[in-house]
């Protein structure tokens, strides 16, 4: 039974956990989405919200906590300055969870997690200007 359990520890060892936490936020705030087993989305989940949620009021106390649990300044930068602003209105629930079927190796369940204001077509567009640039480099 799962009474009274505050975590999922995902069969690793402190700091290994630790270490994927702040990994799969990172990737999270810079691509906007992941692909991940459905246990890890569900645990990477609740840090990332917590972090949106403390990223919504910018002041040096929060920039400092956040700061020690991303360790990438890019990033930060990035969640105070767009991410936050994004989901200023939002109460919560700022991440999503698709289904996308089990792994063909192990059978894990696997998901998409990704912010609820992510959109496909600017990612498709994105990634046409940066083909288009590689093409004019190119030539």
């Amino acid at each position: 039974m799962k009474h009274k359990r505050g975590f999922n520890p995902l069969e690793r060892m402190a700091a290994h956990r630790k270490a994927l936490h702040r990994n799969m936020v990172t990737s999270l705030f810079r691509y906007g989405r992941i692909k991940t087993t459905k246990a890890k989305a569900l645990e990477v989940r609740r840090s990332a919200e917590k972090l949106i949620t403390r990223a919504k009021i910018d002041s040096v106390h929060n920039r400092r906590i956040v700061s020690s649990r991303l360790f990438d300044e890019g990033i930060v930068a990035k969640l105070f300055i767009d991410i936050a602003v994004r989901m200023k209105e939002r109460p919560g629930g700022y991440t999503r969870i698709l289904k996308l079927g089990e792994r063909f190796g192990d059978a894990a369940e696997m998901v998409v997690l990704e912010l609820v204001d992510y959109s496909l077509e600017a990612e498709i567009d994105r990634r046409a200007k940066k083909t288009a640039k590689q093409d004019n480099e190119k030539k």
